[in-house]
């Protein structure tokens, strides 16, 4: 259950304070680039909400007569909280006998058919208790707060069958009730093939359309549905029988698309009207210029590049040029990016894909917060807006991304409570 709203608070004397102000629209272009900055800024909010914004000393008078708990942020940058619209936040063990298997020169796809990748994320999840995964994912949570994130998608996909995916779903809800946190929740059960279905992916398409889409449905586990689209993983064709069965019962459609290899599946994510396609790696030019004519999100994860010590990136910069709605996320899993700092996906965001530091913080909050429809009331600091803002440890926004590494994070809020401090 989210945190009951505190008294006012005051944030006085920013050196930068990122607005981001504007209509709850995707950012594009150059409007990427645009952070609403007021200088020696201010925020004064009320409850779950921001109330007023604008240079601090015109606010001054009514803090005080709302007797608003002051925070002096001795000229640092306050900005939205991140959006992390790409997480598989529930997991069980860690993959780093598959990362020191990359490092001796194995691929992905080679490990996975030794029985590592996906398949032994879903073992470790199956031997798992709902009481340690529950607890795993909480300190998880503890940590993202700390790096100043204030919302997280959450996908499940580690469990392969109906039970394992009800398990993590069911975990992810009560997650939403004790975690101050938001989470986003999204059904990723075609993930990956489980080992027991091997060569009869349309029966396992079959059972998680019919059966598990339904009940999840039913019972209001997630808001979205995905499909990890790719060589190795599942189909175009197969991937348009999940989507199909998710918006059937009111979920709406996310995708992994073109991260291994160019499938398509971009083409598939604009043909369903879907809220993102993810990853991009390979994404053609009529790709590129398709989702820039679309409203779909073209969410990049630069975290799984490195990690995989990849020397390709996700085309940022031809997607921004052409028009598409670009986000980052962390893509925070076992495997391919165990991160859950969006501060260092920005710093990859600026150095390997060539965006400004500008364009990745509007990617990392607002645009992030439009895929997961909720820029109308998250990811920009405006009265009415929710009341999720971090304070930076330094004076300039560029600087974020160029002390690669570091958390600068000082202070987290979220829906006007604080849950981070180290003020």
């Amino acid at each position: 259950m989210p945190p009951s709203p505190s008294r006012p608070l005051f944030f006085r004397n920013a050196e930068q304070l990122l607005t981001l102000a504007g209509p709850p629209v995707a950012r594009r272009r150059g409007a990427l680039g645009e952070l609403g900055i007021i200088r020696n800024g201010g925020v004064l909010t009320l409850g779950s909400k921001i109330l007023r914004v604008g240079p601090a000393r015109e606010l001054e008078a009514e803090a005080r007569r709302r007797r608003a708990q002051v925070i002096d942020c001795r000229g640092r940058v306050v900005m939205p909280g991140f959006v992390d619209c790409h997480t598989h936040l529930v997991f069980a063990g860690s993959r780093v006998d598959d990362y020191e298997q990359r490092l001796r020169g194995k691929s992905y796809e080679e490990i996975a058919a030794a029985g590592g990748g996906i398949s032994l994320s879903a073992r470790q999840l199956r031997e798992a208790t709902p009481q340690e995964l529950l607890a795993r994912a909480s300190r998880f949570l503890r940590e993202f707060a700390a790096h100043g994130t204030t919302t997280v998608e959450v996908k499940s996909g580690y469990g392969l069958d109906i039970a394992g995916e009800m398990k993590i779903l069911e975990i992810v809800r009560q997650l939403r009730r004790i975690s101050p946190v938001e989470l986003v929740p999204t059904l990723l059960a075609a993930h990956a093939l489980p080992p027991e279905y091997k060569g009869r992916s349309k029966a396992y398409v079959n059972v998680m359309s019919r059966r598990l889409i339904p009940v999840v449905a039913r019972k209001k586990l997630a808001e979205f549905v995905d499909c990890f689209c790719d060589r190795g993983a599942f189909t175009v064709a197969e991937c348009q029988r999940v989507l199909r069965a998710g918006i059937r019962h009111g979920l709406i459609p996310r995708i992994h698309a073109e991260q291994l290899s160019r499938t398509g599946a971009s083409r598939l994510a604009v043909e369903f009207g879907a809220a993102s396609a993810d990853h991009l790696d390979h994404a053609s030019e009529a790709d590129i210029r398709t989702l820039a004519a679309s409203d779909v999100v073209a969410t990049l994860l630069p975290g799984a590049n490195f990690h995989l010590g990849l020397g390709k990136y996700p085309p940022a910069r031809r997607l921004i040029d052409a028009g598409a709605v670009v986000a980052l996320a962390t893509d925070f899993n076992p495997g391919t990016s165990p991160t859950l700092n969006m501060q260092f996906i920005l710093t990859l965001a600026c150095t390997a894909m060539r965006m400004t530091p500008a364009e990745a913080i509007s990617a990392a909050t607002i645009n992030a917060a439009y895929s997961l429809r909720r820029a109308d009331r998250l990811a920009s600091l405006e009265p009415g807006k929710q009341a999720d803002l971090v304070v930076m440890a330094v004076s300039d926004y560029r600087e974020i991304p160029y002390y690669f590494g570091w958390n600068h994070c000082l202070m987290t809020v979220k829906r006007g409570r604080i849950i981070h401090s180290q003020v």
